[in-house]
């Protein structure tokens, strides 16, 4: 070779080696076309090999879910906005399902329903992806829900107790603190090391913003996960939301973590899952809904549970909300999520005008794992509060007719009045379990009988100063699972009397306020 054979042989080696890099190749994949597209569905054809609930792709990402495969066409459920899909764009097969991101790098973090960061934050890198539809745990790999989950609120710890592993409806109409008693449930977790998840599922932006605001003042926000599917998201996006939120509760089960997952809510998750039906053109049923909106909820829902020890022994506790109509318990969404749950709290727009917050209706709310979700000390202190308290509403709604009362009916109005006091709560104010205890055996020992209802709130907060600081180890005790003993029992109450400047038999004083 010869020395200009040489010379052009090096100045063109970089324009081959630029060749070698961008050389075709072939990229093989089964696309289709789009027939149409409406709100959140569009119908596709030209897939001769496409399985259920696959994943397909179309143009500028946008991403769907193979729903209803039919000979002709196949209706595609899209996860994100159709306005840039026209008939006529192609589409490819992926060969996989729905994932998301799970693992530690997901707490702290705000994510929509496919785990993509809404926090204005880097890409979630988590420890893997899981599909987020999953079977249930089978029963032999579950354990009995015995350990509690304590949430703050006398009023559900007290007559409505939950246990880790359990399922809890929060039902009530709109605007009545339902949201607000998941909020606290999740903030009273900070020393419990349970791992908490919000689910937003067709909420006001304002709403969601609220609740992330609660979380960070509250200092919660860096052990929980917040997945948001807006009320402006596409119907798919609400639909999956909460299926995406178990599955990454369910990766903190596996590890032998307790975890809280609180859906709001599931009312705007069945409509969401009506409106895609009826666009995919599913035969509708009862209020319009398809056939298998219950199978939706259950298969959601059976997730939730306790697991045993050698699966791990950890937990998910799913608090799931749901609205109703002017009370209406008996519609058919209600009564499909009070069926498959382990009970509800029942919230009433009647507590809530006269200001009795919480407005949980006591009567109504059920919990089906019950004192077995307490400590014991709870549970001697607590068992007979809600038949007490069943008794104490029955003999009021005689009495507002005038009846002459004898001295034992007085003495339950009154008594009735101050526990009704006492399970009065302010938002985001949480009681400690020996707090709680201290001031339901004061209630239902008479301590407060003679005060009015308003000075309850000033009675309670002298009570748990004194707890804490004349007994904190019968305190420790308490929260170590230890039983309240007869002596354990007295010592408080002489510690609660001496707090409130009673002697031994004071607290039976005059009623006050019209008790009489």
């Amino acid at each position: 070779m010869t020395r200009a054979e040489d010379i052009a042989a090096d100045a063109f080696a970089p324009l081959d080696a630029a060749l070698d890099r961008v050389a075709p190749g072939i990229d093989a994949a089964e696309t289709a076309r789009i027939l149409s597209v409406g709100n959140g569905v569009a119908q596709v054809a030209g897939f001769t090999d496409l399985h259920a609930d696959e994943l397909v792709r179309f143009p500028n990402g946008v991403v769907g879910i193979a729903s209803s495969l039919r000979p002709e066409r196949i209706g595609v459920i899209v996860l994100g906005s159709t306005d840039q899909l026209r008939p006529g764009d192609r589409l490819r097969r992926t060969g996989r399902v729905v994932d998301v991101p799970v693992g530690e790098a997901l707490l702290g973090r705000v994510v929509d329903a496919l785990g993509r960061p809404l926090d204005g934050g880097d890409p979630v890198e988590g420890e893997g992806r899981q599909p987020v539809e999953r079977p249930a745990p089978p029963i032999m790999h579950r354990d009995p829900v015995e350990v509690p989950l304590q949430t703050g609120i006398k009023a559900v710890d007290a007559a409505i107790p939950i246990g880790r592993g359990q399922r809890e409806l929060i039902i009530g109409d709109r605007q009545t603190g339902k949201t607000a008693i998941g909020l606290d449930a999740i903030l009273n977790q900070t020393d419990s090391g349970v791992v908490s998840i919000y689910c937003a599922v067709g909420q006001r932006a304002s709403a969601v913003a609220r609740v992330i605001q609660a979380l960070r003042e509250g200092g919660a926000l860096g052990r929980s996960v917040v997945v948001v599917a807006g009320g402006d998201d596409a119907p798919g996006l609400q639909f999956m939301a909460p299926y995406a939120a178990t599955t990454m509760a369910e990766h903190f089960m596996a590890q032998g973590r307790d975890v809280l997952i609180v859906y709001d809510d599931l009312t705007r998750h069945a409509r969401a899952y009506r409106q895609l039906s009826l666009l995919l053109r599913r035969p509708p049923g009862r209020e319009a809904y398809p056939g298998d909106i219950f199978y939706i909820h259950s298969r959601l829902l059976e997730r939730a549970t306790h697991l045993r020890e050698e699966f791990g022994g950890g937990s998910l506790t799913a608090l799931p909300i749901i609205e109703t109509q002017a009370q209406n318990i008996s519609a058919f969404i209600p009564t499909n999520l009070i069926s498959i749950t382990d009970g509800q709290i029942y919230l009433t727009p009647g507590l809530f005008e006269k200001g009795h917050l919480p407005a949980i209706d006591i009567g109504t709310s059920v919990s089906r794992v019950g004192g077995k979700a307490q400590l014991p000390a709870f549970r001697s202190v607590a068992g007979s509060l809600r038949l007490m308290y069943a008794q104490f509403e029955e003999v009021e709604s005689f009495a507002r007719f005038g009846t002459q009362l004898d001295a034992e009916t007085r003495r339950k109005l009154t008594r009735g009045r101050r526990v009704r006091a006492v399970l009065t709560q302010r938002e985001h104010d949480h009681f400690a379990v020996p707090e709680q205890i201290a001031v339901l055996l004061a209630a239902t020992e008479g301590l407060f009988d003679h005060l009015a209802p308003e000075e309850v709130a000033e009675a309670e907060a002298t009570l748990r100063g004194a707890l804490r600081e004349r007994l904190p180890d019968l305190a420790a005790d308490i929260e170590a699972g230890e039983p309240l003993t007869d002596a354990a029992r007295a010592e408080l109450l002489a510690a609660l009397r001496a707090a409130l400047g009673l002697d031994d038999g004071d607290e039976s004083g005059g009623a006050r306020d019209g008790d009489a």
